[in-house]
């Protein structure tokens, strides 16, 4: 199966997605799975993980609604309070849901070092007794609290969204590569190739830009723990859907079939522990 790992749906709502700011007037309107159904069929990409986008419960509601509507969503990274003190019990509630696979916060709006707090750690240590993987959002910059998060929890699965966003606008990665290089230590740590478009110049990218720092992912992580994800409609900034699945195709041409099935589809089937 190819499997679509980084996907949003939201109906538009200019005082919560207040981070949808002039410059993306794009996504100023409703993303749904009826918008994206016969864009994934175009492309002969079989299903998708609907990720969360904003800190709410309501939205996780939202979003197990959809996947329980549409068949091609085979997944839900929603969102919990993970520093609530009732975590354990809503982490419970929703894992009742079978499309509930993980947990996302936007770290990245945090500030540095947010995921040592102890009351985020107390969460994040509750959810491997459900099953649940955690999606890291972040930047270069808070990858230190990030390596340090995923040794102090290493029967925990996560999920480095977005290969930690790196400016490839400036073409910046020396740092960016030395911090990955650690965090890929860590067994219990795979990484996404997506939302690379947007860290580019968006409307002056070259696919050339995008190559080393696509290697140092592989070179870090390996073939068993990369997974394919579009970051649609975000991804519309700066390219179509087409324009990003042919973007890590064609990078991955020189893979083995089986590397290339591994990152389109079996590894996040595997870690996020979908079956069909």
């Amino acid at each position: 199966m190819i499997l679509d790992t980084h996907q949003h749906f939201w109906h538009y709502l200019p005082n919560r997605d207040n981070w949808i700011d002039g410059s993306m007037t794009i996504l100023k309107r409703d993303f749904l799975p009826k918008d994206l159904q016969p864009i994934l069929k175009a492309n002969g990409v079989e299903g998708c993980i609907a990720v969360q986008a904003d800190q709410s419960e309501a939205e996780t509601e939202f979003l197990l609604s959809c996947a329980d509507k549409y068949s091609f969503i085979k997944g839900v990274v929603g969102w919990v309070d993970l520093c609530d003190n009732l975590v354990e019990e809503r982490l419970a509630f929703f894992s009742k849901n079978p499309f509930f696979k993980g947990v996302r916060h936007i770290v990245q709006a945090e500030k540095e070092g947010f995921v040592l707090q102890e009351n985020f750690q107390r969460g994040i240590s509750k959810l491997a007794h459900f099953g649940l993987t955690y999606d890291l959002l972040i930047y270069p910059h808070q990858m230190e609290a990030a390596i340090k998060l995923a040794e102090l929890f290493p029967l925990q699965q996560f999920i480095l969204d977005h290969i930690a966003k790196p400016n490839i606008k400036k073409q910046e990665i020396i740092a960016w590569k030395a911090s990955l290089s650690i965090l890929s230590q860590a067994s219990n740590v795979s990484c996404k190739l997506s939302g690379m478009v947007t860290e580019a110049n968006w409307k002056n990218w070259k696919e050339e830009e995008f190559t080393p720092y696509m290697e140092t992912v592989i070179d870090c992580f390996g073939e068993d723990r990369i997974l394919f994800g579009s970051d649609w409609p975000v991804c519309l900034l700066a390219a179509e859907y087409n324009t990003v699945l042919k973007l890590v195709e064609d990078f991955a041409i020189s893979f083995s079939e089986e590397a290339q099935a591994k990152l389109f589809g079996q590894n996040a089937m595997k870690i996020y522990n979908i079956n069909d």
